[in-house]
């Protein structure tokens, strides 16, 4: 049976539909939300429409599909100029609905284009990647890369739900795997210590792809994230302790130009995010080392592949989407459980924390 959890905003309510065989709710989720069904327009992975064709058929049907590459390098402005072609040719109105069958790339762009496709049509969210089941399809954060960074260019358009389909999950790289738990980390160090004493103690199952294991990961993660999207929908407070990792993380993934995948670059930013924590006295020192233990037990990388130099990381961190009056904002750990948003790291501050995940000698 599928685990159902809400999100609740003030504005709207929405589902996220968890189970094996899950995609057999669109239909529903698309009638409940007043879209047409001669309006379903789908948006789909390569790879997943090609490894999952026959899954991904139900909801095509006689629609049109179109598909992108895999790879941050497909989320941009030409390939959302490409798919507003595509709808225009196919003449999706208001009453139309762009379904995303895909990983974080394809849910952010093809939100992106939702949301400013006839000033915003709906949308529904299909992840295919643990990294996006568990954090990028919930809560409405849509977008596009430029040369100045990640997600630089979006909108916040909630979906008229989220199906996690388990399936999709069987067929994912375990490097993808690993990639995507990083998020769940997040989540538990942000919020539940409960949550990240239950990684430490499932995390062979976890690795192992347990099926009742991989529900409940899911399931716990989507709860804390609907929890505080529904609390700060635009991340004017609450919500930026969602960003725990990303500063850095951001900054290292531009650099690496998207060679290390996004999760594996979140870990990196927590470890070094953490020692920020450590060095104001925010965070007990015994806190980190669990961390960055948790994250070596997962299968993630605790130190990056080649040395970046840090005046550069710092000048990405200074062009990080979150900042606010030429400030860069992070967010850092108070406690296993709680985290808050700084906006006065310095230069010094992060060209020494990088160290620690930079290649040993």
């Amino acid at each position: 049976m599928a685990r159902r959890v809400m999100v609740e905003l003030p504005h709207c309510r929405y589902p996220i539909v968890i189970g094996a065989w899950a995609i057999s709710e669109w239909s529903s989720l698309v009638l409940a939300s007043g879209a047409s069904r001669a309006g379903v327009f789908v948006v789909a992975d390569a790879c997943v429409a090609e490894l999952h064709r026959a899954r991904i058929s139900q909801v095509v049907e006689d629609k049109e599909l179109t598909t992108i590459a895999s790879g941050e390098t497909s989320k941009s402005l030409a390939e959302a100029e490409r798919i507003y072609q595509a709808l225009g040719a196919a003449r999706v109105g208001r009453d139309g609905v762009i379904v995303a069958i895909g990983g974080g790339v394809v849910g952010d762009l093809a939100g992106f284009v939702a949301g400013t496709w006839m000033r915003g049509i709906r949308f529904l969210q299909v992840p295919t990647t643990l990294e996006a089941a568990i954090d990028a399809a919930v809560g409405g954060k849509t977008g596009v890369n430029t040369a100045h960074g990640k997600n630089m260019v979006g909108v916040f358009h909630q979906p008229i739900g989220v199906i996690v389909d388990l399936e999709f999950l069987a067929t994912l790289p375990d490097r993808d795997v690993r990639a995507g738990l990083a998020e769940s980390i997040k989540h538990a160090a942000i919020r539940d210590p409960a949550f990240l004493e239950w990684h430490e103690a499932n995390a062979g199952a976890i690795l192992r792809r347990d099926a009742a294991t991989l529900g409940e990961l899911i399931a716990r993660n989507v709860a804390i994230k609907a929890d505080v999207v529904s609390r700060d929908e635009r991340e004017a407070g609450l919500r930026e302790i969602l960003n725990y990792g990303h500063t850095i993380g951001h900054a290292i993934e531009h650099l690496m130009g998207y060679e290390l995948r996004h999760g594996e670059c979140v870990a990196l930013g927590m470890i070094a995010e953490n020692e920020i924590a450590v060095g104001r006295g925010l965070l007990a020192r015994e806190g980190a080392d669990r961390i960055r233990a948790l994250i070596a037990s997962l299968g993630l990388p605790t130190r990056l592949p080649t040395r970046l130099d840090p005046a550069e990381i710092w000048a990405a961190c200074q062009h990080d989407k979150k900042n606010r009056g030429g400030a860069v904002r992070m967010a850092v750990l108070q406690g296993i459980g709680a985290a808050t948003a700084i906006s006065d790291a310095t230069d010094a501050e992060v060209s020494r924390v990088i160290e620690v995940v930079m290649p040993l000698p």
